[in-house]
C-alpha cells in the first residue's frame, strides 16, 4: 500500500506550508493572469524556489509544489507546447525538491494537481459541477498527473477539489498510476462547494489505498474542526487540513473579500480531532505557518 514515500502519517504531526501565490503577492508579484502563481515557472522560478524555502524557514515540513493552476490546456492558451508544458511541471518540482535539500532535515514535497475548474480561471473551482462526466475528468487530470508523479514528488496533493464526482475520476486517475496521494475538498459547512454531504465525498476515498490521508482545504477556518472528525470518521485515514484565511474569493473582481480569521491556535483543535498535516491555504504566509507551528509543537525561523 502507498504511504506517502516516508511521510510519518501515524507517528508525528506535519506542516505543510501557506498560500503560494499569497507570499509571491507579498513580494511584488502580479499574479493577476489566468496562469496565476504558475506563471512564474516561465518567468520567476527563483521566486518560487525562495518562496519554497521561506515556508521551510516557518517550520513546513512539506512543500506544495507551483503546479496547481498548470494544466495543458492552460499552458497552450499562452503559446506552451506540450514538451515545454511537461518541463514546467517537472520543474515545479525539482524547485520544491531543491529548496526541501537547501532547508535541511526531513522535508517531503507534495506536487499539487488542482481541479478542473482552476484551468477556467473563472471561480469554477469553488463551484464544481462542471458538466463533464467521471470518465472526462479523469482522462483530462492523468496525463498531467503522470507527468507530476514522474518527477519524484513524495506524493500528489489532489486538492480544492470542489465536487464528488471529480475526487472520483482523481481517485481512479491515482489508482491507475499506483502512486501515493492525498485528497482534499474545498468546503461550505457540512459539503461540498457542490453541494454534495461530506459524508458521501469522504466515503470516495475510504476505499482507495492510494489515497493516503483526506481532508479539505481552502475553506473557512470555522468549517475545518467537524470536517476533520467526519473524514477521520468515515475513511480511518489520517486527516489534512489547510484552510484559508477566512477571507471570501471575489471571482468577478478577482480580489479578497472580508476580514482575516486564521487562528494558529485553531490548529491544536484540528490536531485533537484527527489532522495528522495541518497548515494553511490562501492568505495563510510564512508568519502565519510559523505561529501554527509553534502551536502545534514543530518549530521554525520565518525568513523574508
Amino acid at each position: 500500500m502507498p504511504t506517502g514515500r516516508g511521510l510519518p502519517l501515524h507517528d508525528t504531526v506535519l506542516v505543510t506550508d501557506g498560500g503560494m501565490a499569497t507570499a509571491l503577492e507579498a513580494r511584488g508579484h502580479d499574479l493577476s493572469d489566468a496562469l496565476w502563481s504558475a506563471r512564474l515557472l516561465m518567468d520567476a522560478p527563483a521566486e518560487i524556489a525562495a518562496i519554497h524555502l521561506a515556508f521551510f524557514g516557518a517550520g513546513a515540513d512539506i512543500a506544495i509544489t507551483a503546479s496547481y493552476q498548470a494544466s495543458f490546456d492552460g499552458l497552450a492558451a499562452r503559446g506552451v507546447d506540450r514538451a515545454a508544458a511537461e518541463r514546467l511541471l517537472r520543474r515545479s518540482v525539482e524547485l520544491a525538491r531543491d529548496a526541501a535539500a537547501s532547508a535541511g532535515g526531513r522535508r517531503w514535497v507534495a506536487a499539487s494537481v488542482g481541479p478542473y475548474g482552476a484551468v477556467l480561471a473563472d471561480g469554477s473551482e469553488y463551484r464544481g459541477r462542471y458538466g463533464l462526466s467521471v470518465a472526462a475528468l479523469r482522462d483530462w487530470h492523468r496525463p498531467r498527473m503522470e507527468v507530476l508523479a514522474s518527477a519524484g514528488p513524495d506524493l500528489l496533493a489532489l486538492e480544492t477539489v470542489p465536487d464528488a464526482d471529480e475526487a472520483e475520476a482523481l481517485a481512479d486517475a491515482v489508482t491507475a498510476l499506483g502512486v501515493p496521494a492525498w485528497l482534499s475538498y474545498s468546503i461550505d459547512g457540512d459539503r461540498t462547494r457542490a453541494g454534495q454531504p461530506l459524508t458521501d465525498a469522504f466515503a470516495v476515498a475510504a476505499g482507495t489505498p492510494e489515497i493516503v490521508a483526506v481532508g479539505v482545504n481552502c475553506c473557512a477556518p470555522a468549517d475545518v474542526p467537524a470536517a476533520v472528525a467526519l473524514a477521520r470518521e468515515i475513511t480511518g485515514k489520517p486527516v489534512i487540513a489547510y484552510p484559508n484565511s477566512g477571507e471570501g474569493w471575489d471571482a468577478t473582481a478577482r480580489a479578497w473579500t472580508g476580514p482575516s480569521c486564521f487562528g494558529a491556535e485553531e490548529a491544536r483543535r484540528w490536531v485533537a480531532n484527527g489532522a495528522r498535516i495541518v497548515g494553511g491555504c490562501c492568505r495563510v504566509g510564512p508568519r502565519e505557518i510559523a505561529r501554527l507551528a509553534k502551536a502545534v509543537g514543530r518549530s521554525g525561523t520565518p525568513r523574508s
